[in-house]
């Protein structure tokens, strides 16, 4: 056996020549395999992945844990001068003479086929990869001492695979050096010096090596990297020892077995997780015929195994890989487990292939193997608590992958665990519950704690899951798991679920009260989302104290009664709670009402959620949140007229306010309508007032009766006087008097208001004591201001009051009685006053009776001297009022105030008394003084237009007149002193008719400037002036409405029209009637500018629209137009929009036109107006003349078009192009584009109309006049595609070079100015071309445009006849190649006249073919038939290799209907061609032999010998037949001459004689031809049959007849063999 150096001499020898003639195929092989080993993968480290493959592939010896090392140092122990060295160590069995053969090859790995042996390896060139970052590996094991080296060898020419003996540099105690003396070298060693710009990724690789690449290696144990230098501060690489320890707990199931496999990790530098459990679930799949690839036809089951991390992955701060294929990928899958089987990767070793089928049928298979691990980790768990379990869930596939084929796995694996019974319920007993998603309910985590908290309180919940779902278990009912609940599409129980728990649970009585809020908070919390609909509202939840005392359970739906209102109740402060408990048992049930018991309400004093349940308590259940006002109230509509609870109910107020429950407020509020017991015993709730009971009252005393009791006042009864008890609590005697007094408003004289009727008491004498307790009374009365009328006029009316009338006693009505003192007394006694005095008797009273001064002048009672007079004066008009006063008593009345006046004594008590009556004679009649006048000159022109009341003077005479100030004194006006106010009271009905005189209407302006001074209306005046034709003009009197008082500012306005405006006369009035301009103007005279503009416009409009307005009114109005702009007045809107919009403008089209329908014509609009019909204005001689360009700033101001840019509204609308566009000027062309430009900077959108009218112009182009939408704008990118005489580019010679600037304008009207929207005129304009070189310029342009015709344009192509001259044909009958050269006569072939740049567009755009038909072939086929008596071998190859490439169904159906003729053999260099019903197919060597021989003509189809790839004689002969070409052997007759015996045959025993080698081997050949198709399987069937063949021979010939029948012929042959026949 040769050693391994001599094995190694021998490869070197043998395999590479080494030594002798250098191969010449070496150079490619290694440029092939230098390609292949830097183009596979992606990253330069995978030779990583690809040795630690290799590690897991090799063999060990038993009792070897296999191991992986690492060591990178910065020793040069291989003397290359590499800065650092990478070696690896490994203890497998070593390389063996077949390893060291297939690592000198290229794809012969000793791996291949052997999948099933769990060989994970495949690429082929694995260790090859590590020339990426070495130049020179070496190998070291089993005695092999090798290197290769990636420069080619200088006697090979070959790289990569030429081993190297290596006698040292390294030695193996170099190697020993560097691995430690601590234990033996491994087998097998590889040292790879690395290339300096490798040696930083390595590093990296190496320093993040994954901690779970042990994974799933099921023989590597051990992993390890380090760093070996002298001096560890230049260690650079993070050091990592990785090992795997199984336990081997199998569980054997659905062929399938779990075991645990725990990783540790060893790393200095590391501070996380080092060690980490797997649950690991290996099952077995069968492969899917339909998932099979080559590549691993041998392997029949799949097997899948699923990684679940039971801790913290192990990482070293890189992301986990989700997929394995035996080591990682770089698939990150976001998935909580990992998948490993033998998928195929990708040649990056990065991912796997995800289309592939092989590796979409294992991905079909992980849902049925995740669920599988899962069941068993879960259901099958005995003796182990199912809060244990729960954590196993965080293993679904809750989140999405960024892998969609990945995505399809997640929802598979959802899908199939929805139909697990694999869900935890809670039980609360030994016996676990697994239930399927649909059959599970989700609990909300506040009720939870509710069920919690009532099972340790001894509420029994074993009943949980009986309410129409199985209640998931509560470990696994948390929000750290709602992802995973999403996922498994475990939903929460629905409302009604709680209400059938709680209904069936002690929940509410058997918890403690603050559990029992708890369980209120909770429902109060989901009421309006979840409760309200449903049953709950019939679950006793509420609790409250029965009449007796007892707590009783009450469902919300019986909680309110008819009224809305609750029954129940509860304290809103904890100190009434009691209080208002043991009063409401007093009431018993006339209330309806029951509070919830004591202990619940102080709980929910305490409870921290209970804004939210008192919230609900109130909104949604309707539970009072009462206080002690709210419970009085509730009492107070309870009461329902019992006598004893009405007085129940005082007490109640009472005792609840001296203790401090209610307020004095609420008490007020509540006793405000409180029912009361009367004196009858009747309960009175209705009233108007409170009588204290009769029982010593001042009432009874003073009135004797009761007048009170009609008017709704209840008289107390004596039950409110007696002692009683209630609620324990006493009330004494008389007690509540205070009470109900204060609260009730009780009351007595003189605290009660009397009634508004008469005091019957007041119409006889009361004693002195009764009328000093009336004028108490009547002082309270008083200060309340609550005296009635009818009572106070009953006691001011009555006579009980005691007087003295000029010493005689006698009781007189206080109204007609005085109090004075005594000397005053006598003067008022005195015989000189006629009248006498009563005075009140103030010996009978006492001098109290002065302390009541007050009261008594409330009643009418008299102090004063002026009352005195007042009373003398009323005496005096009682006179008057029976009869007239004469003249004489008048001049008494005035001769008295003169008295009095002189005598300085008061008299307005008299003179008021008087001075209203109607006694004083006027010239309107009898009036009072007051409003009379007596007249003087002053008031001549108010008598004009008013009717003053002046003192008759012709009655009192002249006399009259010396009582000026006693008359003044009475009210009467004596002088005028400007009393404009009197005038304007007093104003005539027609103050203003028979045309009054100047000083009567100047009168009138002053009245109403009176009024306007002292805000008074002035509207009766203006009035009397609108209603008559008062005011004086040039043309007369007329309206005020029609008058115009003028500005000389505006004055000339009205003289453009000067007999149509009436003036006020200045003459008449004088100048003082201009300082009435504001009163005229209320009276309707215009004053003002901005009115006199209106009326103005009007009769300018009557005027235009008479079509009278004349040139000097145009002329005249724009002179006072222009003087009154220089002003500060401002015509209205309503003058300029009659003056713009009346049509007083004359214009050249004949008609006048308004200022805004009119341009003033200027040089910038000549180039337009050639084709438009544009209105200027009319400025000939004959007409306005150049002078109206004078007033060219008021014409523009009134609307007038001055400039283009402001008229090209009217260019738009008044186009009007000539009928031969060659009179068009460019400049005309130019302007309108202007135009438009202006247009479209203001936004204006260009109407229809305007396009139909623009349509109609021709533009100057290269080819002529063309309208807008049929020429080109030519620019600079279409430069670079075309010319100018390529299309109707408009001629910029003609326009100037300022036609490109109008680009957008001109876009606007249809010109064409993209270069990509020229297709179609450029398209059209093609027929016009003739120079080849310009028409494929445009097909250029087109086919880079994507042009594409419409389906009814006809696709014509032109083919050039020299440069200038040619034709243009359709595109059916050109093709762009001819590659056989067969067509040049029937179709026009472009690759002869254009380049190849424009094929695609001929083929795609015009339709072309590329290639002939097979329509084409079988036309030229005819002709051939036809004219053609043999073919060349060329034509006759390239026709059918042709047909062959594109046979189909159709081909085969075209060709089986026209071809009549196949080419047949011949001997010549010529094919012939015959009727294919005369030929036949040779699959019968034999026949064809034989027919051959016998037969003059050619019978059997051509082929082509030797045979082409492009048409394979199986193909071909396979078409033939197809075509109706018979087979030799299916139509042959054969007829045995001689009859054979079995007896007479005799087996060959060794058949060897007969078959050759020579024949085997061609018989072996032929089935091996790729040409043939057949099937692997035929191919096998067809050599088992070659084995199977057995050899007979007879002693004598045998003759054998065959006949052969064609086309009305047939042919005969009998052939003679001789020894033997072949079956």
């Amino acid at each position: 056996m040769a050693t391994p150096k001599e094995h190694i001499d021998e490869i070197r020898r043998t395999k590479f020549s080494i030594g002798g003639e250098v191969n010449p195929l070496m150079e490619d092989l290694h440029q092939a395999v230098k390609n292949l080993s830097a183009e596979l993968y992606a990253k330069d480290v995978h030779f990583l992945m690809e040795l630690i493959q290799n590690a897991e592939d090799n063999e060990y010896p038993e009792g070897v844990n296999p191991s992986l090392e690492l060591i990178i140092t910065s020793e040069d122990i291989t003397g290359t001068g590499a800065p650092t060295t990478l070696l690896i160590f490994n203890n497998e069995k070593g390389f063996s003479s077949k390893n060291i053969e297939s690592i000198c090859s290229v794809g012969r790995s000793t791996k291949k086929g052997n999948r099933k042996r769990g060989y994970i390896g495949e690429k082929g060139i694995g260790f090859k990869s590590v020339f990426l970052i070495t130049a020179q590996p070496y190998i070291f094991s089993n005695g092999y001492q090798i290197r290769f080296n990636e420069e080619p060898c200088p006697h090979t020419k070959l790289g990569y695979i030429i081993p190297e003996w290596v006698e040292e540099n390294p030695t193996l105690a170099d190697i020993k050096c560097i691995y430690g003396s601590h234990a033996a070298l491994p087998t097998t060693t590889i040292i790879l010096p690395l290339k300096p710009d490798k040696i930083k990724a390595v590093k990296q690789q190496l320093s993040s090596i994954h901690p779970e690449v042990l994974l799933f290696l099921s023989k590597i144990k051990q992993f390890s990297v380090k760093e070996v230098n002298e001096d560890p501060s230049l260690n650079t690489v993070n050091a990592i020892s990785i090992s795997s320890e199984i336990n081997f707990v199998t569980r054997k199931n659905i062929d399938a077995d779990s075991y645990t496999l725990h990783l540790s990790k060893d790393e200095a530098s590391d501070v996380t997780e080092k060690e980490c459990g797997y649950y690991m679930w290996r099952q077995k799949f069968p492969v899917r015929q339909e998932n099979q690839v080559e590549r691993r036809l041998e392997v029949e089951e799949w097997v899948i195994t699923l990684a679940f991390p039971l801790g913290q992955r192990l990482n070293r701060g890189m992301s986990s890989p989700g997929v394995y294929a035996f080591l990682p990928t770089e698939m990150v899958t976001n998935f909580p487990f990992i998948i490993q089987a033998d998928f195929v990767l990708a040649s990056s070793r990065e991912t796997i292939l995800l289309d592939n089928k092989w590796n979409q049928g294992i991905l079909d298979c992980v849902p049925s193997a995740f669920v599988n691990a899962l069941n068993s980790l879960i259901t099958t768990s005995e003796d182990v608590p199912v809060s244990t379990l729960v954590p196993m869930f965080r293993f679904l596939p809750v989140c999405s992958s960024s892998y969609p084929k990945l995505n399809a796995v997640r929802e598979s694996i959802k899908e199939k665990l929805r139909r697990e019974n694999i869900i935890p319920c809670q039980s609360y007993s030994d016996q676990k519950i697994f239930r399927n998603h649909c059959e599970v309910g989700r609990l909300t985590p506040s009720f939870w704690d509710i069920l919690e908290k009532g099972r340790k309180q001894g509420v029994s919940l074993h009943s949980l899951s009986s309410h129409g779902k199985y209640i998931l278990n509560s470990s696994f009912d948390t929000k750290e798991y709602d992802d995973v609940l999403n996922f498994l599409g475990v939903e929460p129980v629905n409302s009604e679920w709680y209400a059938k728990c709680i209904r069936s649970s002690n929940l509410v009585l058997g918890v403690a009260e603050e559990d029992y809020l708890e369980l209120l908070h909770f429902i109060a919390d989901n009421w309006v989302s979840s409760f309200h609909r449903t049953d709950m509202k019939n679950v006793p939840l509420l609790k409250y104290v029965g009449p007796d005392g007892d707590v009783v359970l009450c469902p919300i739906s019986n909680l309110t009664m008819w009224n809305g209102l609750s029954i129940i109740c509860m304290s809103t402060e904890s100190q009434h709670i009691s209080w208002m408990i043991d009063w409401n048992k007093e009431f018993k049930r006339v209330t309806d009402r029951y509070f919830m018991p004591k202990s619940t309400q102080e709980a929910i004093g305490c409870f921290s959620k209970r804004g939210t349940l008192l919230e609900w308590l109130k909104n949604q259940v309707k539970v009072c949140g009462a206080s002690a006002y709210d419970f009085a109230v509730i009492l107070y509509n309870s009461l329902k007229g019992d006598q004893q609870l009405a007085i129940a109910y005082v007490h109640f107020l009472y005792h609840s306010l001296s203790q401090h429950h209610l307020s004095n407020m609420h008490v007020d509020s509540l006793c405000g309508s409180i029912p009361l017991v009367d004196n009858y015993g009747r309960v009175i709730t209705r009233r108007n007032g409170v009588l204290v009971p009769a029982n010593g009252s001042k009432w009874v005393e003073l009135m004797g009766a009761n007048p009170w009791r009609e008017l709704g006042y209840v008289e107390l009864g004596e039950d409110y006087l007696r002692p009683a008890t209630f609620a324990g609590t006493i009330t004494k005697e008389r007690e509540l008097m205070t009470f109900l007094k204060t609260h009730v408003a009780a009351s007595d004289i003189p605290d009660i208001s009397p009634p508004n009727t008469e005091f019957s008491a007041a119409y006889a004498p009361l004693t002195k004591k009764n009328a000093f307790l009336l004028l108490d009374w009547i002082r309270s009365l008083r200060y309340k201001r609550d005296l009635p009328a009818k009572f106070l006029t009953s006691i001011k009316t009555g006579r009980w009051l005691k007087i003295s009338l000029s010493g005689s006693p006698g009781y007189r009505h206080p109204s007609e009685s005085f109090l004075f003192n005594s000397s005053a007394g006598d003067l008022l006694q005195d015989e000189s006053v006629m009248v006498d005095i009563p005075l009140i008797d103030q010996e009978f009273y006492g001098n109290g009776i002065n302390n009541y001064k007050e009261e008594l002048k409330t009643i009418g009672v008299m102090f004063e001297y002026s009352e005195v007079c007042e009373f003398v004066g009323n005496h005096v008009m009682s006179l008057a009022t029976s009869s007239a006063l004469t003249k004489s008593n008048v001049f008494k009345i005035l001769n008295f105030i003169r008295f009095l006046r002189l005598e300085v004594l008061p008299a307005d008590k008299f003179i008021h008394c008087i001075r209203d009556g109607r006694w004083l004679k006027t010239s309107c009649g009898d009036r009072s003084p007051v409003g009379s006048v007596l007249f003087d000159q002053e008031w001549r022109a108010a008598s004009q237009i008013s009717d003053i009341p002046f003192i008759d003077q012709n009655h009192y005479g002249k006399e009259i007149l010396c009582y000026e100030m006693e008359l003044q004194l009475l009210g009467v006006v004596v002088s005028f002193n400007k009393n404009y106010q009197l005038v304007t009271d007093h104003l005539k009905y027609q103050a203003c008719s028979n045309y009054p005189t100047a000083e009567a209407i100047l009168l009138i302006f002053e009245c109403m400037r009176h009024c306007e001074r002292n805000s008074r209306s002035e509207n009766k005046l203006v009035q009397a002036l609108k209603g008559d034709k008062c005011l004086k003009t040039n043309k007369g009197y007329k309206f005020p409405s029609e008058c115009f008082l003028p500005n000389t500012d505006w004055d000339c306005l009205l003289k453009v029209f000067s007999n149509d405006f009436p003036l006020i006369d200045e003459d008449f009035y004088g100048t003082k009637i201009l300082s009435y301009r504001n009163e005229l103007k209320q009276a309707g005279v215009v004053v003002e500018f901005e009115l006199a503009a209106q009326r103005f416009a009007a009769v300018f409009k009557g005027w235009a629209s008479s079509s009278s307005f004349g040139r000097e009114h145009v002329l005249s109005f724009l002179s006072s137009y222009r003087r009154i702009s220089n002003t500060n007045n401002q015509f209205p809107s309503d003058f300029r929009r009659n003056v713009c919009e009346s049509k007083w403008l004359q214009t050249r089209l004949g008609i006048p036109r308004s200022p805004n329908e009119c341009i003033l014509f200027g040089s910038e609009w000549e180039p337009v107006s050639s084709i438009t019909l544009l209105p200027f204005i009319e400025d000939s001689d004959n007409y306005y003349g150049q002078g109206i360009h004078e007033y060219r700033k008021e014409l523009k101001s009134l609307g007038v078009t001055i400039k283009l840019k402001d008229g090209v509204k009217f260019v738009a609308a008044s186009i009007c192009f000539p009928q031969d566009p060659s009179t068009i000027a460019p400049e005309s062309v130019l302007s309108l584009l202007q135009c438009i430009q202006i247009l479209r900077e203001d936004g204006y959108t260009l109407t229809d109309a305007f396009q139909k009218k623009v349509s109609q112009c021709r533009i100057k182009t290269v080819a002529g006049y063309k309208s807008p939408d049929q020429s080109l704008l030519f620019g600079s990118d279409w430069g670079s595609l075309l010319r100018r005489i390529d299309g109707p580019f408009i001629d910029e010679e003609f326009y100037g070079p300022s036609i490109p600037a109008y680009k957008n304008e001109l876009k606007e009207i249809g010109v064409t100015v993209e270069v990509s929207n020229g297709c179609p005129l450029i398209a059209s304009y093609l027929d016009f071309h003739s120079e080849f070189s310009t028409i494929v310029r445009v097909y250029n342009y087109l086919h880079k445009k994507g042009w594409w015709p419409s389906d009814d344009t006809p696709r014509r192509i032109w083919i050039p006849n020299g440069s200038h001259n040619g034709a243009w044909i359709g595109s059916e009958n050109c093709v762009i190649h001819d590659k056989d050269d067969f067509f040049g006569s029937e179709l026009n072939v472009l690759e002869k006249h254009c380049k190849s740049e424009l094929f695609a567009f001929f083929s795609g755009v015009m339709r072309v073919k590329s290639h002939p038909s097979v329509d084409d072939y079988c036309k030229l086929w005819k002709d051939w038939e036809d004219s053609k008596e043999q073919l060349s071998h060329s034509e006759c190859s390239s026709f059918w290799a042709y047909i062959s490439k594109h046979w189909s169904k159709s081909t085969e159906k075209i060709l089986s209907d026209r071809l009549s003729k196949v080419p047949v053999e011949s001997g010549s260099d010529g094919i012939l061609l015959s009727s294919k019903h005369d030929v036949f197919i040779a699959d019968d060597l034999q026949l064809k032999h034989l027919f051959q021989e016998s037969s003059p003509d050619s019978i059997f189809v051509w082929y082509p010998q030797p045979s082409i790839p492009s048409l394979p004689r199986m193909k071909l002969l396979d078409i033939y037949s197809k075509i109706g070409v018979r087979k030799i052997s299916e139509s042959v007759h054969k007829e045995d001459i001689a009859k054979l015996e079995a007896s007479e045959l005799k087996q060959v025993p060794e058949k060897g004689t007969v078959i050759g080698k020579g024949l085997l081997k061609l018989i072996l050949g032929f089935l091996a031809d790729p040409s043939m198709e057949l099937e692997a399987g035929q191919r096998q069937e067809a050599v088992k049959g070659l084995l199977d063949l057995k050899v007979f021979e007879t002693e004598s010939a045998i003759e054998v007849s065959y006949k052969l029948s064609m086309q009305g012929r047939s042919q005969d042959f009998n052939p003679p063999w001789a020894e033997t026949k072949v079956e």
